[in-house]
């Protein structure tokens, strides 16, 4: 006897099947979808929050700006959350996100700058 991965019930069939009916494989695979939608919900929100703070401290004429981390940390900045990194040819990395990017120093300070827009 197999158990199904939904509704717990105890079926006979192959030995590799997981669920007992079409019912409780759809089931399965909505709140798999649902989950995974909510966390890309989740994490998006947290992307525009961080840019929204790199842009305040950065302003619209600036190409770049050092500032405390302190300073990002207390405006609640998730430093986790970036789209991407870059590591130029002195070593330093970048943590992107969009078009912001920042570095961090040893120091306590953080570098943002402005990327140049590619054509």
């Amino acid at each position: 006897m197999i158990k199904c991965k939904v509704c717990k019930t105890q079926f006979r069939g192959r030995a590799d099947k997981v669920f007992c009916s079409v019912k409780c494989k759809n089931t399965y695979h909505k709140k798999l979808r649902y989950a995974s939608v909510q966390s890309a919900i989740r994490i998006n929100e947290y992307l525009k929050r961080n840019h929204g703070i790199l842009l305040e401290q950065l302003g619209k004429n600036k190409a770049q700006v050092k500032i405390y981390r302190n300073v990002l940390s207390d405006k609640k900045f998730r430093f986790k959350y970036h789209t991407h990194t870059h590591v130029n040819k002195a070593g330093k990395t970048f943590h992107y996100l969009y078009d912001l990017a920042w570095m961090e120093f040893s120091d306590d300070e953080v570098l943002i700058v402005r990327s140049r827009k590619h054509n």
